[in-house]
Parts: structure tokens; C-alpha cells; sequence
């Protein structure tokens, strides 16, 4: 089992990986964008090790995040959306460069990259503490609440480990424009947690609780 887990892990994490690197290199017309090679090795040397680290400690969990496919109607438009938010976010920023259109000094690029390692840092903290974090909106079988760690301060730590993430990912891309499309993101992480606490309040037992002890959703005093 965890070897057909890691040849699937590591197909995944390849496809991702040329995916990328053909949206980027491509339109920008040189494989010497260097903003394209910060960016991959910001994002896919981290993932690499996460990836060892649960494929090791926790497969199941591991095994959760690689299914993707969606169930809710609702979650399946936010997923669409959001993929063709970055499909057209990576060619946008590569087009910028090609073209110098509002390209970013080198200290915002700096600071993007520092909030970009923060976020992924965040990201896996959570999925250390939440054992049931799939990709997709649903309820699992012996589900429980998580309330500890950075759920006891807002309901949905994850959500707001990747909306600093997708934020900082233009940013690093040194593409003022690219970022602008990115701030939909936001509009589109809002939209899947109004739905998913729906079915959450539904069908977890202590959910509604949880919601009285932890009041707010992504932002500490915000939202």
C-alpha cells in the first residue's frame, strides 16, 4: 500500500512540477526567468520533504490530500475557478516579465518569498494537528472537532495558510499584475467556507459548538 501511495504521491508531485514549470517558462520565452526558479524551489523542495515526512508518519492523511475530486456541486465551481485563476495567474505573471509590464523591485520579491515559506510552514502545522484534512469538503467516518493549536484561534487555520500563500506566489513571480488576479482568491476561499460550514454544522457532532468557542473563520478579529 504505501508503495502504490508513493508512486502516486510522486506522479502527482512530477505533473505538478512540469505543469509549472511549462506555465511560466513558456510564455515568458526563456527558461532564464529567474523569478520562475525561485518560486519552483520555494514551493517544490518543501513540498518534497512534507510529502517523505507523510508518506513516513501519516499516509492516510497523505492519502487524503491527493483526492481531489469534490463531491459538493458547490465546491466543485470553487475548485474550477480557482484552477483557472492560476492557470491564468502563472501566464499572466510570465507574460509581464517577458514584456516588463509592472515588474516588482527585488525587496517585495525578498518579503513575498520569507511570507511564502511562513505560509507553507503554517500549512503543515495544520496538517500535523488535523488528522482528518482532506483536499475535499466532507465529513469523514469518526470525524472529531479539532479545537487546539491554530484551530483554537480561528476555525479555519488552512484557508488562511493559503491565501498567504496564493497572495505571496504572484509577488514572487515579480508581477504587480498577476497579484491583482490573485486577489480573487480571497473572494473564493469566503464562498467554499460558507458552504463547507453548512455541512459541517449538519453533520459533525460539536460543531456548532466549536463555532460559539472559536469566533472567527480565517482572520483573528477580522472575520
Amino acid at each position: 500500500m504505501r508503495g502504490n501511495l508513493a508512486a502516486k504521491a510522486v506522479m502527482k508531485y512530477l505533473a505538478g512540477l512540469i505543469l509549472v514549470g511549462f506555465l511560466l517558462f513558456v510564455p515568458a520565452g526563456t527558461i532564464f526567468y529567474w523569478n520562475g526558479w525561485l518560486f519552483i524551489g520555494l514551493l517544490f523542495i518543501p513540498m518534497f520533504f512534507l510529502g517523505l515526512v507523510l508518506l513516513w508518519k501519516a499516509p492516510d492523511l497523505l492519502e487524503k490530500r491527493l483526492n481531489t475530486k469534490e463531491k459538493e456541486n458547490d465546491q466543485k465551481q470553487v475548485v474550477g475557478l480557482s484552477a483557472l485563476m492560476f492557470l491564468a495567474g502563472f501566464i499572466l505573471a510570465a507574460l509581464d516579465y517577458r514584456f516588463q509590464w509592472t515588474q516588482l523591485p527585488g525587496w517585495i520579491v525578498l518579503i513575498a518569498s520569507v511570507v511564502l515559506l511562513f505560509s507553507y510552514g503554517m500549512y503543515a502545522e495544520v496538517m500535523r494537528e488535523n488528522a482528518y484534512l482532506s483536499r475535499t469538503v466532507e465529513i469523514q467516518e469518526n470525524q472529531k472537532v479539532i479545537d487546539t493549536g491554530l484551530y483554537g484561534i480561528v476555525r479555519h487555520p488552512m484557508y488562511s495558510s493559503t491565501i498567504l500563500l496564493f497572495l505571496s506566489i504572484p509577488l514572487v513571480l515579480g508581477s504587480g499584475l498577476a497579484f491583482l488576479l490573485f486577489l480573487c482568491y480571497p473572494a473564493l476561499i469566503i464562498k467554499r467556507i460558507k458552504n463547507e460550514e453548512e455541512l459541517l454544522e449538519a453533520g459533525l457532532t460539536g460543531y456548532r459548538e466549536y463555532k460559539q468557542k472559536v469566533k472567527y473563520r480565517l482572520i483573528p478579529f477580522v472575520w
